[in-house]
């Protein structure tokens, strides 16, 4: 290897970072419009924040991260002020609201669209770039602001095609947690650590089980790697409870039925616990006045959600119908999204009670579910491409392209230098549907040859035979130039 290839730069993509393609992109854009479209039917209005915030505006509530810099990417300006990417949409959305407070008309209903960043460890299907789509309501304390964006969250799912009966958007209050962490003797500042140890164990109880869930809130659990992840210390007095609670969704889902519980009556002395409930049978009256049954929405007291700073309700909204992966297993996608009451987080800028509810969509994830009940963008087809056959003719060939540009039709010339050929190849790899072809026989009759390389590629099938194939020429057609536009619309028209 010469010293030449070894000062190479290696062109490589960064750890936990993934490039994306047309296809994935036109199936991005059709998804983000439909979640776009049902917002706005709701009365929310969009918004956008920058991808930087300070990082003291962030917060510390990244789950399993114990300083904003360890969950973050972060960076110092030239003042030596620390700025980081923003980890979640919610929290730019706080210092937005709280910074225009006064200019606001509250409540504020508003939605936000794009990338966020983790600075986590990367593994399969965890990325530090992932796209969310959220909404949020700020300056409402009414639990109807969280019952609307649980019916949301259920019309936005079926808008994108997932029928009743495959997703369920559970919802639960944390509220409730809290005044039973507070019986079992994790309440005040001094357990405010091991609090959410205890949530950040139950909110992996999909993943974990219970039995998982049941180690990390004891001594710690050690996954299939070989890690070891300490736990909050409960005994075993500590954790029946929290168990007793999480195992509730597979006795009873409704609200009335749960307050029966036995466990129930032991936490009803609590006010954070009777005040939790209370919102729940409140919003639990509120979704099914307005028509949304329990095959949509449903109670749920395992769900948690992993972040710190959510006070009050909390809701996910989860896939229920199941895939076969590469190797033939049963996978199902889980949750998509989620989100919950957080009044203490623009508070943390104003001093003052700031209520306000939010929901968020994992884009990427959806597009994934979507894409395997067959419900994704097909990949876009390319432009039509006006091959130069002869490069003295070039502004012959821009004509030809604009013409068709000024009727609403993509198009380009190739650039390269290579024969025909080679071009008709660089048109099928760029998905182009038609060639526009135009020698200097067609030129002089006033002529141009089109090819639908759609229909091309299909009767090419049915023809073993090279000579024969070259003979039929299958989906070439030579028409008068004054009728080029009309004829590569009517090709067009094949596939839209």
């Amino acid at each position: 290897m010469s010293a030449k290839d070894t000062n190479r730069l290696k062109a490589r993509l960064a750890r936990g970072f993934i490039d994306r393609g047309p296809a994935e992109l036109a199936s991005t854009r059709q998804m983000v419009d439909t979640i776009r479209r049902t917002y706005e039917l709701w009365g929310f209005e969009a918004l956008e924040t920058p991808f930087v915030e300070y990082t003291d505006a962030l917060g510390k509530f990244l789950p399993d991260q114990d300083r904003p810099n360890e969950g973050v990417f972060s960076f110092q300006d030239d003042d030596e002020q620390w700025l980081s990417l923003r980890y979640d949409l919610t929290a730019p959305l706080a210092r937005y609201a709280a910074e225009n407070w006064d200019r606001i008309a509250k409540p504020f209903r508003t939605y936000r669209f794009g990338p966020v960043f983790r600075n986590e460890k990367p593994g399969p299907g965890r990325f530090r770039q992932f796209l969310q789509f959220d909404a949020d309501t700020v300056g409402a304390a009414s639990v109807l602001a969280d019952a609307e964006m649980c019916m949301m969250a259920a019309d936005t799912l079926e808008a994108l095609g997932i029928p009743r009966g495959d997703y369920v958007i559970k919802v639960n209050n944390r509220k409730i947690l809290d005044g039973l962490m507070e019986a079992i003797g994790l309440g005040g500042e001094e357990n405010a650590g091991k609090r959410l140890i205890v949530l950040r164990a139950i909110d992996k109880l999909d993943r974990l089980g219970v039995e998982g869930v049941k180690l990390l809130l004891g001594p710690g659990r050690k996954d299939e790697s070989g890690d070891f992840t300490k736990g909050a210390g409960l005994d075993e007095g500590q954790i029946r409870p929290l168990v007793f609670l999480l195992e509730t969704t597979s006795l009873q889902r409704d609200v009335l039925g749960f307050l029966q519980f036995p466990l129930a009556g032991r936490f009803t002395e609590s006010p954070i616990f009777s005040d939790g409930m209370q919102e729940l049978l409140k919003i639990e009256e509120i979704i099914r006045l307005s028509g949304y049954g329990p095959d949509r929405i449903r109670i749920d007291p395992s769900v948690v959600r992993g972040l710190e700073y959510y006070t009050g309700p909390v809701y996910e909204a989860e896939l229920t119908f199941e895939v076969k992966d590469e190797d033939g297993k049963p996978i199902r996608f889980g949750s998509v999204g989620g989100g919950g009451r957080y009044d203490g987080l623009v508070a943390r800028f104003r001093g003052e009670a700031a209520p306000a509810t939010g929901f968020s969509i994992g884009v990427s994830r959806l597009q994934a579910a979507l894409q395997a009940l067959g419900k994704g963008a097909a990949e876009p087809p390319g432009p039509v491409v006006v091959l130069v056959m002869d490069k003295e003719r070039t502004a012959d060939y821009l004509a030809l392209a604009r013409t068709l540009r000024e009727a609403g039709i993509a198009a380009e010339i190739y650039l390269g230098s290579s024969g025909m050929n080679a071009q008709m190849k660089y048109a099928d790899r760029r998905r182009a549907p038609v060639a526009v072809i135009q020698g200097s026989n067609e030129k002089e009759a006033g002529e141009v040859t089109l090819k639908d390389l759609v229909l091309g590629k299909e009767m090419s099938k049915k023809i073993e035979d090279r000579a024969a194939w070259t003979e039929e020429r299958p989906g070439q057609v030579t028409v008068k130039q004054a009728d080029l536009v009309a004829t590569v619309q009517e090709m067009l028209a094949r596939y839209s």
